[in-house]
């Protein structure tokens, strides 16, 4: 019985183990991941926002018209500013006070 418990437990431990180093290797994905993207505010589509639409809203997916300067998208990290988009509108780094629903 007392091996039975050991082989249990031993088991048990293996797999905590595994799940916690499949964590850090995700986490450590995740924020490289991140690192490579900035935030660009005035280049998501209408409910395509990634966060930040201002007043009313709740974060993503929430941005109520194209382009809203309020609202910001991740983008390959030094693309940003370098966004051409309809209207010669361009992204920015800051929040915008252009295309803000009334």
């Amino acid at each position: 019985m007392i091996t039975t418990r050991r082989a249990f437990s031993a088991a048990m431990l293996a797999t905590a183990v595994t799940v916690a180093l499949s964590t850090v290797s995700v986490t450590s994905a995740t924020s490289a991941a991140a690192a490579e993207k900035e935030k660009c505010f005035g280049v998501a589509m209408a409910g395509k926002n990634d966060c930040a639409a201002g007043a009313g809203t709740t974060c993503a997916g929430t941005s109520k018209v194209d382009y809203q300067g309020n609202s910001w998208k991740y983008v390959e990290k030094g693309t940003c500013t370098s966004m051409m988009l309809p209207g010669d509108r361009m992204g920015s780094m800051t929040a915008l006070k252009r295309d803000i629903p009334a």
